[in-house]
């Protein structure tokens, strides 16, 4: 089925998820590169772009009915860390280096809200741990922001 085939792209990061070894890693790097450049064009477009990956990883997560997170689907570190990188309002490079850190940071340590989302069954599970993970890492990027100007963008 094409909508199958079409759902396992996206929610794999077309193909990024297949990457050997640390594939949220892979899907957070991905991200960090593409959102880069949206960024350096606009923040508008990381907002946008954090929006279609959400709405696109719900939709993929649901259609394939994955009920646990299995390591290939990486939609979800896509949209964590483009909203992590919300919090910049152009791509530095210890601007980008803090937002990958901190979001992998929330995400593999799942502390508070980020562990109890990851511990809810299908869609919500899969997703919204990690766009929990990318709020917590923009809100410390935007304190840091305010307590050292200049640093990170």
């Amino acid at each position: 089925m094409a909508s199958l085939r079409l759902a396992r792209i996206v929610a794999s990061g077309f193909g990024i998820g297949y990457a050997a070894g640390a594939p949220g890693s892979a899907g957070s790097l991905a991200a960090l590169v593409l959102g880069a450049g949206l960024l350096w064009i606009s923040p508008v477009l990381v907002s946008l772009a954090a929006l279609l990956a959400i709405a696109a990883g719900f939709w993929a997560v649901r259609l394939l009915h994955a009920d646990d997170d299995p390591a290939w689907i990486v939609v979800d570190e896509f949209a964590g860390q483009w909203i992590a990188m919300l919090a910049l309002p152009r791509p530095t490079l210890a601007g980008l280096l803090a937002a990958f850190v901190l979001f992998r940071l929330f995400d593999v340590a799942k502390p508070g809200p980020v562990g109890w989302a990851d511990r809810r069954h299908g869609v919500v599970g899969v997703m919204v741990d990690d766009i929990i993970a990318g709020a917590l890492a923009a809100a410390l990027l935007g304190a840091a922001r305010v307590l050292w100007p200049g640093v990170l963008g």
